[in-house]
């Protein structure tokens, strides 16, 4: 079973789901592809999905709150990603991103030891189905840009912008 809830947050409202194994799903909610995510992870997990509650979305609850009011830097949750081998390599590699910091994708590519692999390294984080918590909104264009995140650049922006001034670095980032 898969339970959701949504959680409101200062950038929207969040849809988050989890299994007695951990969290699975954290989307904005008016982002299109969440529908298509549920359906896959009804099917990868196969579980049905109903809106409730469990240990591990009242710990996402508490520690998203944390987040946004800049006194939790790590989130410490069990995560349930199921994915491909390289997905999982992937997403591994965004956790490895420190609060505050930014990669690009061709740097998470190289540390992954494929650099070759930048289109496939970012369509992995397309994937991500746990954002912020996954952040995969630390990586950005070689260039400096804000490019490929789901919730849109407004969002990118804002969370990039919301760490560095948590973090003590200065706040730079710009939209390109």
């Amino acid at each position: 079973m898969i339970k959701t809830t949504r959680i409101r947050t200062p950038l929207g409202e969040m849809l988050a789901g989890a299994t007695e194994e951990g969290i699975c799903i954290l989307e904005f909610a008016d982002c299109m592809k969440v529908s298509g995510e549920l359906r896959d992870l009804k099917k990868l997990l196969n579980a049905e999905i109903k809106q409730g509650r469990n240990i591990h979305l009242r710990h996402l609850k508490k520690q998203l709150k944390e987040y946004f009011a800049g006194r939790r830097t790590e989130f410490d949750l069990p995560l349930l990603t199921p994915g491909t081998k390289f997905q999982q390599a992937v997403w591994n590699e965004l956790l490895k991103i420190p609060y505050g910091s930014t990669i690009s994708y061709q740097q998470q590519a190289d540390a992954l030891n494929n650099p070759l692999a930048v289109r496939a390294v970012a369509g992995a984080n397309g994937s991500n189905r746990i954002g912020i918590v996954i952040p995969c909104h630390r990586v950005i264009g070689s260039d400096g840009s804000l490019v490929g995140y789901g919730g849109g650049v407004r969002r990118k922006k804002w969370l990039l912008d919301h760490e560095k001034k948590y973090s003590g670095q200065p706040v730079t980032m710009q939209l390109f």
